[in-house]
């Protein structure tokens, strides 16, 4: 280790000479009580330091030490149900260790160093094997098989392999070639460098939510990247744990980066209670949360990201879908904007730094549906959601507009849906998924031939009835023609039956792609009989009063396994009821 002193400290950025043969992102250990940061820029001898913890008390002459790494996180069995901070730090294990407010300096392993898993080989002595091949496994929670992986870089013969409990530091297993490499159950990766992959795949599968507004007519791909830009308190934070909860993943990555510590307190109190809907156990046996406050040290907000980034690509690799909800990233583009000030660098738009955009592009880049390294071809995907919290919900901000740029889904939330007590109050008008023409086929093989065309039949009555609430404005309901009330009445039905939903209701709070395709078809339907009934005379009251029309709003609240038949009984009551109205019609 090399040893420098501090020569200025400006809050989060710590300047240290001295510190010979050092390199870009080395981590360091600040001051007497050893905090941890990492080398930023370099002039000679003297280097920039961003610092993950509080620099309160550190003085000019105080020691620095360079540790000669990157900023690298351990990779193994027991990164799922962790709670870490920033910097991959378990956030139990520092409570027990210092109490509810965290001392500085500490350094705490990420896994677990004592806890022994059982590892079944998969492969033999003697087997050849290649980078990214999997040797073995480890049932790391009863929901997922942990796969232990030949690292990228090492191909050649097991010499040895072993099998039974290990700890996450114990070799497992040893490759022979021109040089001999050990395989433990855990590995190294510095976060900034992207895990690579062998291809990316077409997005064509879409990652299913049981959110009607988000599958029906903004769904994200599997691999995909999508934005939430949102004012505050339009429901950024429960949208994302919504997705949290029930997308249609294997893994979930929660990234807490900046938000205020009551959300956050209620993410970490609420998680590990909540069930998994499809196996019936606890959702933390396959969840991983960063937690980094608004008041925990900034530094460590920028670096959130990219640790909870490396935990998704790592799932990925073993070929799982992965699922990161960052929220969100505006606090993280906060983060850079300040360190970027006391860097002193030239200030971009709105003061953040000029490489806004290329940093955020960099992150979703990251994301995607991939055939990973090895040999036998794995396809995993790291779909990444990304929240926005524009400032007075101003989307032309430069956060916003970056954002939007790589992003190929943007769910716009809406101040005033969220008012009228609408939500999700993602605003149908105004958001957009450029995925969804490329799934057609997929919604044709495994929801319906007719999806495609009841979807976008859905989003024009919605768009006709945005043009009439202008003419309703200056004329008055009343005063619209029968058939557009007949297109209002439609139109209320999608936005009241179908888009709100409950996040509190055990029913209402996930709908299968199945109930989803039966509740719009019955929307639908009886939209077009109303319509027909209009033309031949029947006024919009009387059909708005129907007993079919009330059953509607009771499909949302029906239990999975009731829907078929509730929507059964609906068609026939609706056929009987526009049957009696036409002959009072004709009589």
């Amino acid at each position: 280790m090399a040893d420098g002193i501090i020569s200025r400290i400006t809050g989060p950025v710590v300047v240290a000479s001295g510190l010979e043969g050092a390199q870009m992102f080395d981590v360091v250990r600040i001051g007497d009580m050893g905090l941890v940061g990492e080398i930023i820029r370099l002039e000679g001898s003297k280097a920039t330091i961003q610092v993950y913890e509080d620099t309160t008390g550190l003085r000019p002459g105080e020691k620095v030490t360079n540790t000669k790494r990157p900023l690298s996180m351990q990779l193994g069995p027991g990164l799922l149900t962790s709670i870490y901070d920033g910097i991959q730090r378990p956030l139990d294990v520092l409570r027990e260790q210092s109490g509810d407010f965290i001392s500085r300096g500490k350094v705490i392993p990420a896994l677990d160093q004592t806890k022994k898993w059982d590892f079944v080989p998969l492969k033999k002595k003697g087997d050849t094997v290649s980078p990214g091949e999997i040797i073995g496994e480890v049932q790391e929670t009863p929901l997922i098989m942990h796969k232990i992986m030949v690292p990228h870089n090492v191909e050649g013969q097991l010499s040895e392999i072993s099998e039974g409990k290990f700890t996450v530091n114990e070799i497992v297993a040893t490759v022979q070639n021109s040089v001999k490499t050990d395989i433990g159950l855990s590995s190294w990766w510095t976060v900034r460098t992207p895990r690579p992959v062998l291809r990316k795949l077409p997005p064509e599968e879409p990652l299913l939510t049981g959110q009607r507004v988000l599958d029906t007519f903004f769904p994200v791909a599997k691999g995909g990247t999508a934005a939430i830009p949102g004012p505050f308190g339009s429901g950024k934070t429960v949208t994302q744990q919504q997705l949290a909860k029930w997308a249609d993943s294997n893994v979930i990555v929660y990234v807490g980066c900046g938000e205020r510590g009551n959300e956050m307190t209620e993410v970490l109190s609420t998680f590990p209670k909540l069930e998994d809907p499809k196996s019936k156990r606890p959702l933390m046996e396959r969840t991983i949360l960063v937690a980094n406050t608004s008041n925990m040290p900034v530094a460590a907000r920028e670096a959130s990201i990219y640790t909870g980034i490396t935990m998704g690509e790592y799932y990925r690799d073993m070929g799982y879908g992965v699922a990161l909800m960052a929220d969100s990233t505006s606090r993280w583009a906060e983060a850079l904007r300040e360190i970027s000030g006391r860097l002193e660098e030239m200030p971009g738009e709105e003061g953040y730094p000029a490489y806004l955009g290329r940093r955020l592009a960099e992150f979703y880049e990251r994301g995607g549906k991939a055939i990973v390294i090895s040999p036998e071809e794995r396809v995993g995907s790291l779909t990444l959601v990304g929240a926005v919290s524009p400032p007075g919900g101003d989307f032309s901000e430069p956060v916003s507009q970056n954002t939007l740029r790589v992003t190929r889904v943007f769910w716009a939330l809406d101040a005033s849906l969220a008012s009228r007590r609408h939500f999700p109050s993602i605003n149908w008008l105004t958001s957009y998924s450029l995925y969804a023409d490329g799934m057609g086929d997929w919604y044709k093989k495994n929801v319906a031939a007719e999806w495609i065309a009841l979807r976008k039949e859905a989003l024009e009555i919605l768009q006709r009835e945005s043009e009439l609430q202008e003419i309703v404005q200056l004329v008055g309901y009343d005063a619209l023609p029968e058939p557009e009330k007949g297109v209002l009445d439609t139109a209320r039905a999608i936005r009241e039956d179908y888009l709100q939903q409950s996040a509190y209701d055990d029913v209402d709070t996930y709908t299968s792609i199945r109930k989803q395709f039966l509740m719009l078809e019955a929307i639908i339907e009886f939209g077009k009989m109303e319509t027909e009934a209009i033309k031949k005379g029947i006024p919009s009251t009387k059909i708005g009063s129907l007993e079919s029309r009330k059953m509607i709003s009771k499909i949302k609240w029906t239990k999975e396994d009731q829907v078929e038949q509730l929507v059964k009984d609906f068609k026939s009551k609706m056929q009987q009821e526009f049957n009696s109205l036409l002959v009072e019609v004709t009589h």
